[in-house]
């Protein structure tokens, strides 16, 4: 009569390796990501909103192109040298067809430092 061998209990897989694989994976991410901004845009604080006046100054933001009034430009600041009576009058910008954010504040950096001072974001 032949006996079996007594059976062993089975050992459990130990988690420690993989947690320790996982905080490392977490801290190898958190040193290689950037936190911060591309680009802040300064806010002026105004007590109340002004009325628009003059011809229409629509800027179309797209991801590739930037039109004014529908029609597209290469040098945004020298086509709305016609369009305005003074560096404060009110732009209308208008991100189109999925222009990223980036792209968007891009443009209104360009028309802060060509002088423009007040510019409106729509949808």
């Amino acid at each position: 009569m032949q006996f079996a061998p007594p059976a062993r209990p089975r050992r459990k897989p130990s988690l420690t390796p993989m947690i320790d694989v996982v905080f490392l994976l977490l801290v190898f991410f958190m040193l290689a990501s950037r936190f911060g901004a591309d680009a802040m845009l300064p806010l002026p604080l105004v007590g109340s909103g002004g009325e628009y006046t003059g011809p229409p100054r629509l800027i179309d933001v797209y991801p590739d192109r930037i039109t004014l009034n529908g029609i597209e430009t290469n040098d945004i600041a020298q086509s709305l040298a016609p369009l305005m009576q003074s560096p404060s009058d009110m732009l209308v910008l208008r991100g189109k067809d999925s222009a990223t954010l980036q792209r968007i504040v891009t443009v209104t950096e360009n028309l802060r430092q060509a002088g423009y001072v007040s510019v409106v974001l729509v949808e």
